[in-house]
């Protein structure tokens, strides 16, 4: 058995992504962190966690496993246990449930990560949410999208992310031939998708509500409007994240739903991440995933509201009663406009070199703060579809939004010289 640490110790589940801004949130507060990986092998369609920023790591890729791990996990008497990514939150849930720490629990993991199970329980909860179906049968999947008599409707896995296999459907041919796709695909978490859920379509534009809670107490720390495009193939595209006014009522409406909807959830502690369509009739979830927005990025965040998601995160797990003090029931300010851009490109190869002199053109932008790119030398370009796609992430700030839209044009000239591809075989 480990010794115990001699500095407090969290642990961090399935660390990929941008999970990693709690690793150096957390040690800027004295505290170390363990990596446990749920799966024997690295997922192979996210990009592996950098290891070394953790004192020790783990795996536990079964469930005869855990008993073993919470021994040795014990030793180092961690202080919280955190999901990294959407596959983790099960298991994050388990371990703090066992380790005795801050904790969701278990009774409603399923509601926070399965799709059809979490829409039913906020719809339970008596909020407005979409109508669904869920089948292993396409024919099923066709004959309630024609028993529920209205078009568009949208297909997507039971449990996935990043835009992954959802379709927006708009006629009987365009869902069986989705439930298929759907059915024929691997999960972002490399798992087969069994079942084809199917939801009514909410018409209305989307938002993304980021939430931090300890103990109860709830501070919202970003909500983001989803400027997105559709492909032909009834595939949504995200083009542009833009920051609103915390004090728009819209904004107001939706911070109070999505509250509601982490009451039904019952996430007391940790990050929320909701993605919400404000229809005619109100707000109503598309889903919400108990981990940080896969798009933050600590400065940007810092730059436009004092702060970010993994530093509240790493206060509400480490001093739970200061957090509540000065965040708890708290909104984010907005000092400046911000923008997260995912460009997309219709180009496909193997990408020989990055053109950092591009790149510089970019980062040099009045506007632009960071250039993250998503597709270095060695990988394949493919032409976007879905967020995992995108091959260039872009963080914008400015004094207006216009001064920024002007900055994403140009962004979006330059993207494809970004990637030196070999010539056709």
């Amino acid at each position: 058995m480990e010794a115990t640490s001699a500095a407090p110790v969290v642990v961090v589940v399935d660390g990929y992504s941008n999970a990693g801004a709690f690793v150096g949130e957390f040690a800027r507060l004295g505290v170390s962190a363990l990596h446990v990986r749920g799966t024997a092998e690295f997922l192979p369609k996210m990009v592996p966690p950098d290891l070394s920023v953790y004192q020790d790591t783990f795996v536990c890729a079964d469930a005869d496993a855990v008993d073993a791990l919470v021994e040795r996990l014990g030793a180092y008497e961690p202080i919280a246990v955190i999901a990294g990514q959407e596959p983790g939150v099960p298991l994050a849930d388990l371990l703090s449930e066992r380790l005795g720490v801050a904790t969701n629990g278990t009774a409603r993991s399923a509601a926070r990560r399965d799709k059809f199970t979490m829409i039913e329980t906020v719809r339970a909860a008596g909020l407005h949410c979409a109508a669904q179906f869920v089948s292993p049968d396409p024919a099923e999947i066709t004959g309630w999208a024609r028993g529920h008599g209205r078009y568009p409707v949208v297909v997507k896995p039971r449990s996935s992310s990043s835009s992954d296999n959802v379709f927006v459907c708009r006629s009987e041919e365009q869902v069986a031939e989705a439930a298929r796709a759907v059915l024929a695909g691997i999960t972002m978490y490399d798992q087969r998708n069994t079942d084809v859920l199917v939801q009514s379509y909410l018409d209305g534009t989307e938002y993304i509500v980021d939430t931090v809670s300890a103990n109860g107490h709830h501070t919202v720390c970003g909500v983001w409007r989803y400027d997105k495009n559709l492909l032909p193939s009834g595939r949504p595209v995200y083009d542009l994240d833009v920051l609103q006014d915390p004090d728009a009522p819209h904004v107001r409406e939706l911070i109070a739903y999505v509250l509601r909807v982490l009451d039904a959830l019952g996430i007391e502690h940790g990050p929320g991440h909701a993605e919400v369509i404000m229809t005619e009739a109100g707000p109503a979830l598309v889903e919400l995933g108990a981990r940080l927005n896969g798009n933050m990025n600590t400065a940007h965040h810092d730059e436009f509201s004092g702060t970010n998601p993994a530093r509240l995160n790493a206060l509400a797990y480490t001093r739970p009663a200061e957090f509540a003090a000065r965040y708890g029931g708290k909104v984010y300010a907005k000092r400046h406009e911000a923008v997260v851009h995912n460009v997309t490109t219709s180009r496909e190869g193997l990408v020989t070199a990055i053109d950092d002199s591009v790149v510089d053109k970019i980062a040099a932008l009045p506007t632009v703060r960071e250039v993250v790119v998503r597709r270095p030398a060695g990988t394949r370009l493919v032409p976007t579809v879905d967020l995992m796609t995108s091959p260039l992430r872009v963080f914008h700030i400015g004094g207006s939004h216009a001064e920024i839209l002007a900055d994403h044009q140009v962004v979006g000239q330059l993207t494809d010289d970004v990637f030196r591809l070999a010539e056709p075989a």
